[in-house]
């Protein structure tokens, strides 16, 4: 039986345990899973390395999944262009079912392979790109038919899952058609098979760390502020403003005067500031720099 459809010892007696005790129970049991994240940290950095080599070669990274999975994998592919000022293109979700998925159940999506196929054709997926494929059972026919078809199409393969995959004698080896695998054992689930609960939470966790990093690696960040957020509204520009004031050390107005002649852009409006440039010669010292501000603030 698959690791994510055993019963849990410890809950077998839910349905009449007292509430406060299933919240305990429930945030005990998120906590051991957690700590399985750390157990795969060295296939997590790989994974990590992967991505930014992708996004430097001028590749994609797909999230693919069904789902729970697949939901996640969307959530983190439409929050990552506003805070890391990148193109909605670099991080894509493919899920079983297409948007109709997001907010209900699509029957037989996960199992549609021909569907999953087609989604990696229609992308033009190539090798180039990363196709991350998100299975808390490691077997979701939607998601192995969607990878297998991106390594027939050359793209680097990863696979997400929550079982011990392809293993023989207590030793877990990678399927075929992946390149490589993350292999994060939770547990069974509270809610016997309801992998929303552990899988969901380690899945979003995974995902965030990816994500994150890769943009570190690639500049989008200055110290622990994301000095590439898009000032999409009120919110963002005021945070795009903060973050002016905070490395700058100028007033509300003047960050904001700042933040408004270099269009948004809060790294061109540090370097304004610091450097004592004017807009078109800060953007092209940037520039020279690959976007990465610290290198730029290093600058003779």
């Amino acid at each position: 039986m698959k690791i994510t459809e055993g019963r849990n010892p410890r809950s077998r007696d839910l349905d009449i345990r007292p509430t406060a005790d299933i919240i305990e129970l429930m945030v005990g049991e998120e906590l051991k899973g957690l700590k399985g994240i750390l157990k795969e940290k060295k296939s997590i950095e790989r994974a990590i390395n992967s991505a930014v080599d992708t996004f430097k070669a001028g590749g994609r990274l797909f999230y693919v999944g069904a789902g729970t999975s697949g939901r996640l994998g969307f959530l983190d592919a439409v929050e990552t262009p506003p805070t890391f000022g990148i193109s909605g293109e670099k991080i894509q979700a493919i899920l079983a079912g297409g948007q109709r998925a997001l907010v209900a159940a699509v029957e037989g999506a996960e199992d549609d392979m021909e569907s999953a196929k087609r989604e990696i054709r229609n992308r033009a997926i190539g090798s180039k790109d990363m196709v991350f494929g998100i299975s808390a059972s490691g077997k979701t026919p939607s998601v192995i038919a969607a990878l297998k078809e991106a390594k027939r199409r050359r793209a680097k393969v990863w696979l997400l899952t929550f079982n011990k995959v392809g293993t023989t004698r207590n030793r877990v080896s990678k399927p075929p058609f992946v390149d490589n695998i993350i292999n994060v054992i939770v547990g069974p689930e509270v809610l016997t098979g309801s992998t929303r609960l552990k899988a969901g939470t380690a899945t979003k966790v995974i995902l965030n760390i990816i994500s994150t990093i890769s943009m570190i690696r690639l500049g989008k960040v200055y110290k622990n502020l994301m000095v590439n957020v898009k000032p999409m509204n009120k919110k963002l520009f005021d945070r795009a403003k903060t973050i002016v004031m905070q490395e700058t050390g100028v007033g509300e107005k003047e960050a904001e005067k700042l933040l408004k002649k270099a269009a948004g852009r809060a790294k061109v409006a540090i370097l304004m500031k610091l450097k004592d440039l004017k807009i078109k010669d800060a953007a092209m010292l940037l520039l020279r720099y690959s976007g990465v501000l610290r290198d730029a603030l290093k600058a003779n």
